[in-house]
């Protein structure tokens, strides 16, 4: 068995070129940088082009960001590194503090020189929610959970401008210099304000708080007078816990009432604001919500006692807004990730694009996400005339939350068939598919779930005849243009008048509003290629679309069509 080996050695193999290449990357999708959101979007260049051209240079700049690797790069980080809570500091002293991953304050800092949060409020140009809008579409592609800080400085300042005792943060709000400190507010050049309104045993039910409110005193706060009250209580959920100052709810003496309290107080000690933990959400990883708890907290009162959720909810519409928004930004995304993989990535010796099932899908997916922005768009320019044309306003009132219903509806089916279009790739960490697909259930949670619109909706119309008849003329303002959609208006009415008599019919009626708003502005906006789409497979009947499932057009939809409807949705070219 010990034997020497007396065999003649083997000659060795002549190593071919490829013999030690054992890896050869030859058929995977190119990377989605190098391209600008805004720039080679041509629904959103026209709408800008048409309503707001003084801001196209403002919106080129931050359509750039969502190109750029170095940018994809810190909304990568800052959700791969959550915030984390520290409650004491290393001495024991209770600080109730929040730390961010460095990537999350260069986006912070981003959002906010490009005034994604208050170029409503600081441009003289025409129509400057309308712009706002146009860039809070466009931050949504670049990081979602910064979107919630934007989207709320943005909502605050109405809130803050009715406050005589709150025109300081009137200012600061409006403020272009991102700060994470915790300064009183005099010495910072601007602040991000947080909300604290759902409570355990109510949550949508604003009317269930139990946060208590106790008058202390009158006092000078920076140059108009402050009604401080002493708050009791718990919140469930507090957006942004690391803010500067908080709208929050209390009763007092059994009424519910609105209150802001500033995290530092004038004479910089730190108010009584105690975070019990973080919220571990299945998205929106990169930012902060939690559970707080008031114990003496002071807070100043924002109108007046009683008036509380009439107060927020004059908030609650710019929010609203801007989910349906963020849900519209949040679809492009999706799509122009999914355009780009199957684009340059083949299958069976084809592009995917051109393969007929995967135009089929990318087709629906773009006359959707098409639709969804000029809802949320229409909604914005309505915001622009509140107050000022009485239609309009009728108008925002109830198509608010109808857009924001529909939009963040949609947005989950839009991220499934993204990450479809992906296959493997899209459900892996490293793809940006995988953050959007989390994030995509969330805007329809936040400020009012999906049923909760639809109540909205039914109120405003139950309450206010100018909302149904505003709606009434947005749609026959139409009338003749388009047969599908004449017969869709005609089916429409008795829908409606179901629905004000029964809550069972408020949803299928809301999705009919919704995609009549959205047949009036592709009608008058889009090709012939994508109203045509829509009309035979969202106006087929009251409600729904051809088929339970994107990628389910019919053979009416021919080919042709479709290649130009998937050319048209193309931003990286």
């Amino acid at each position: 068995m010990n034997a020497p080996d007396t065999s003649e050695p083997l000659p060795p193999v002549e190593p071919t070129p490829d013999c030690r290449v054992t890896h050869i990357v030859k058929n995977q999708a190119r990377a989605a940088t190098g391209f600008n959101a805004f720039d080679g979007d041509a629904v959103l260049a026209a709408a800008i082009e048409r309503e707001a051209p003084w801001a196209a240079g403002r919106c080129s700049a931050l359509g750039s960001l969502a190109g750029e690797e170095d940018v994809q790069e810190l909304a990568r980080l800052a959700n791969q590194n959550p915030p984390q809570l520290k409650t004491h500091d290393r001495y024991g002293n209770r600080i109730d503090w929040v730390e961010f991953h460095p990537a999350w304050h260069e986006l912070m800092d981003l959002a906010w020189k490009h005034e994604v949060h208050s170029l409503a409020w600081s441009s003289a140009g025409p129509q400057p929610h309308f712009a706002r809008a146009v860039l809070s579409y466009l931050w949504n592609q670049v990081e979602h959970g910064t979107g919630c800080p934007v989207g709320q400085a943005y909502a605050a300042y109405s809130g803050f401008k009715a406050e005589p005792a709150l025109k300081i943060w009137a200012e600061k709000v409006r403020g272009t210099q991102y700060e994470f400190s915790r300064r009183e507010v005099a010495q910072k050049s601007a602040v991000v304000i947080g909300f604290a309104m759902t409570e355990k045993q109510g949550g949508s039910d604003l009317r269930e708080t139990q946060t208590t409110g106790v008058f202390s005193h009158a006092s000078d706060y920076h140059g108009a007078t402050a009604l401080w009250y002493e708050l009791s209580g718990h919140k469930w959920f507090c957006s942004l816990p690391q803010s500067d100052g908080f709208f929050t709810l209390a009763k007092v003496a059994g009424e519910i009432t609105c209150f802001f309290l500033p995290r530092t107080l004038p004479d910089n000690t730190h108010n009584r604001f105690f975070i019990q933990r973080l919220k571990d959400k299945c998205g929106n990883r990169s930012n902060a919500s939690s559970e707080i708890e008031y114990s003496g907290s002071l807070a100043i009162r924002v109108g007046a006692e009683g008036a509380g959720i009439r107060e927020i909810l004059s908030h609650a519409h710019l929010t609203r807004l801007d989910f349906a928004i963020g849900s519209a930004g949040l679809m492009r995304q999706a799509l122009t990730l999914a355009l780009n993989h199957t684009g340059t990535r083949k299958a069976f010796g084809v592009r995917l694009a051109r393969q007929p099932m995967m135009a089929n899908v990318l087709a629906d997916m773009a006359v959707e996400v098409e639709a969804a922005t000029l809802l949320a768009l229409r909604v914005a320019k309505a915001t622009d005339h509140i107050g000022s044309d009485e239609q309009e306003t009728a108008f925002a009132r109830v198509a608010t939350p109808i857009a924001k219903f529909l939009n963040c509806s949609r947005a989950p089916a839009i991220a499934y068939e993204a990450v479809q279009c992906h296959g493997g790739n899209g459900f892996i960490e490293e793809n940006p598919m995988a953050r959007i697909y989390r994030e995509a259930p969330l805007n329809s949670i936040w400020e009012g779930t999906a049923n909760m619109m639809c109540m909205d909706v039914r109120r405003a119309l139950m309450k206010d005849g100018n909302c149904r008849a505003a709606l009434l003329a947005e749609f026959r303002s139409l009338r003749g243009f388009n047969r599908q959609f004449d017969a869709f208006i005609e089916r429409l009415d008795p829908l409606l008048e179901g629905m004000l008599h029964d809550e069972f019919l408020a949803r299928p009626a809301c999705e009919a509003l919704a995609r009549a708003i959205q047949g009036v502005q592709l009608i008058r906006h889009s090709t012939d290629e994508v109203v045509r789409c829509f009309s035979e497979t969202r106006l087929s009947s009251v409600s729904g679309i051809s088929g339970s499932l994107l990628g389910t057009l019919g053979a009416s939809i021919g080919k042709a069509q479709v290649d130009a409807i998937v050319d048209r949705a193309h931003v990286i070219h």
